[in-house]
């Protein structure tokens, strides 16, 4: 198969419709494209077709016990996607939506067990991105759509880095510039008695607080899955966004941190906050220690770039589990496989 990519955009910064049309047919074709949105880029077939959802695990090499995102274009679109829409569900989408929040509900009849998992319940957001909710428009159905990696490495913020993962596995790929907010969305269910954050992202806990109230944190945010635990969304149950290195996150102060990684093997880099770099011999920054939007943003490229300087160990800063730090230390702590040195404990 060959991989196609076309412009999202025209040279005027409008829409490409000839692009989008392109996109649209393939999807109703049962085809799998590749599209920008404002979180990463995602993996997107239509939700309500088996055989085109299955495409999706195939070229990702996904486990099928992952369920996936449903992604529509306006709030009354989700109304065929679950069972009952709660004023919790009307309040969410109006803060937040469009935007980096997928809620889960009970599902409705026409959601694939493909899709969620064989789970009773169904994930939902809408995307910001005007390329995915002009694709989700025209191509008419609710697009299934994890990002656009191989399953478990880093997720791509650009069509570049789609294109290294998928070239030959599907058709088309849109290019819509570098994804905005750089993890995935943040995802809460409201299945359960209290709601309850599954996946942080950019959209903050004390955000959703401010909406509805009490809301929980999932233990699996920070720590693994239990054996034989079920996972609820996407992110939860495997080792995600990992490079091919040994990741360890270190936490502590910089100059313990810098101490630690002076002891280390002298090829081992360091993943560490913008400006720190000039302390190591080998470093790759992930943003300023100040910013966690920017941490977010630039996390996965960082993670990738490690790969393509054939790092092989790395020792990773510790980012707070604040604001959208919790969405950052939630990635990473996957991708370091829950490896963790605390300082602070000595």
């Amino acid at each position: 198969m060959q991989t196609e990519i076309l412009p999202a955009f025209t040279g005027n910064n409008e829409l490409n419709t000839e692009s989008i049309d392109r996109a649209a047919a393939l999807l109703r074709a049962g085809e799998v494209v590749g599209i920008p949105t404002e979180t990463v880029y995602g993996l997107a077939a239509n939700a309500f077709d088996e055989t085109a959802v299955a495409k999706i695990f195939k070229a990702k090499g996904r486990p099928q016990d992952n369920p996936l995102i449903v992604h529509i274009s306006a709030f009354e679109e989700i109304r065929e996607l679950v069972s009952d829409v709660p004023e919790a569900a009307k309040k969410l989408a109006d803060a937040f939506w469009p935007g980096p929040l997928t809620i889960i509900l009970p599902k409705s009849s026409k959601i694939p067990d493909a899709v969620s998992a064989g789970l009773p319940s169904v994930a939902v957001r809408m995307p910001s991105h005007p390329v995915a909710r002009a694709v989700i428009q025209k191509a008419d159905v609710p697009l299934a759509a994890p990002s656009a990696n191989l399953s478990g490495s880093p997720s791509p913020t650009n069509a570049k880095t789609v294109f290294d993962d998928m070239q030959g596995r599907i058709p088309l790929i849109l290019d819509g510039g570098s994804s905005q907010v750089g993890v995935e969305s943040t995802v809460i269910t409201l299945c359960t008695g209290v709601p309850r954050v599954l996946r942080p992202g950019g959209v903050t806990v004390e955000q959703l607080r401010a909406v509805l109230g009490a809301v929980e944190v999932d233990d699996a945010v920070l720590h693994q899955l239990k054996a034989g635990e079920t996972a609820a969304s996407p992110g939860m149950k495997y080792k995600h966004y990992a490079p091919r290195a040994d990741i360890t996150i270190v936490r502590g102060s910089l100059a313990q941190f810098r101490e630690y990684a002076a002891k280390q093997k002298e090829d081992a880099f360091v993943l560490c906050f913008a400006g720190e770099e000039r302390y190591f011999p080998h470093a790759v920054p992930y943003g300023a220690a100040e910013s966690d939007s920017e941490q977010a943003n630039r996390l996965f490229d960082a993670l990738r770039e490690l790969d393509s300087l054939g790092a092989k160990t790395v020792y990773a800063r510790c980012p707070s589990l604040d604001g959208v730090g919790l969405a950052v230390y939630n990635r990473l702590i996957r991708a370091a496989g829950f490896h963790l040195i605390d300082l602070t404990e000595e």
